[in-house]
């Protein structure tokens, strides 16, 4: 379970030592999904929900090192677009394929309107997901409906699934393959800890893919 990221982690925030195992179990899921041309689906509520869209952005572009396109897209970009194509193929940089599902404001409040607001982020891992996924569920309580019923049709389609939660790790907990609990009782408590363990996660995928 050796990486320099995780142990630096555990050092700057000593409560989350309880979570290390956990964490790195995560990371060895979704580094399994990448490798094999899987994405990440991931949800929450409130707080969460702006966890989750941030993940997404340490995950799609670079983070903290540099990930240029490989040699043969360059050249293909300068031969689709010789006067742009050297700028674009500069600007732009490799990603880990992530969707927060929060992000879709029309298919969600469509399909909360029409049928089960419960049911929103459910219908997208009807829609998304595939066994190479994975679907990362985040709820403080652990008991967000809309999470959990995601959680439930993921495992059904054959998803890994990742909770990262707080208190007992409520029902999320139960229905997750890992489930990363941080141990506090407070939402606000629970949301301040839940940041460094989603930053160390990006900063061990990102380690895993790229190169210095």
């Amino acid at each position: 379970m050796e990486n320099g990221q995780l142990e630096l982690l555990i050092t700057r925030y000593p409560a989350l030592s309880v979570c290390g195992m956990d964490i790195y179990a995560a990371f060895e899921i979704m580094k399994s999904s990448f490798q094999h041309g899987g994405k990440l689906l991931i949800c929450g509520n409130g707080g969460s929900c702006s966890d989750s869209e941030h993940i997404v952005g340490e995950l799609m572009k670079g983070f903290c090192k540099k990930r240029p396109l490989p040699c043969e897209l360059r050249e293909r970009l300068k031969e689709i677009n010789p006067g742009e194509g050297e700028m674009i193929a500069t600007a732009l940089e490799c990603g880990l394929p992530a969707i927060a599902l929060s992000a879709h404001t029309a298919l969600n409040t469509a399909f909360a309107n029409d049928k089960n607001p419960d049911l929103i982020y459910a219908q997208e891992v009807i829609g998304y997901g595939n066994p190479d996924d994975v679907f990362w569920g985040i709820s403080t309580s652990g008991n967000s409906k809309n999470v959990v019923y995601a959680m439930q049709v993921a495992k059904a389609k054959g998803l890994k699934t990742i909770a990262l939660t707080g208190r007992n790790g409520g029902k999320v907990a139960k229905i997750a393959d890992v489930s990363i609990i941080v141990p506090f009782q407070e939402t606000y408590q629970i949301q301040e800890y839940h940041l460094p363990v989603y930053h160390t996660l990006c900063l061990m995928l990102e380690d895993a893919f790229f190169e210095n």
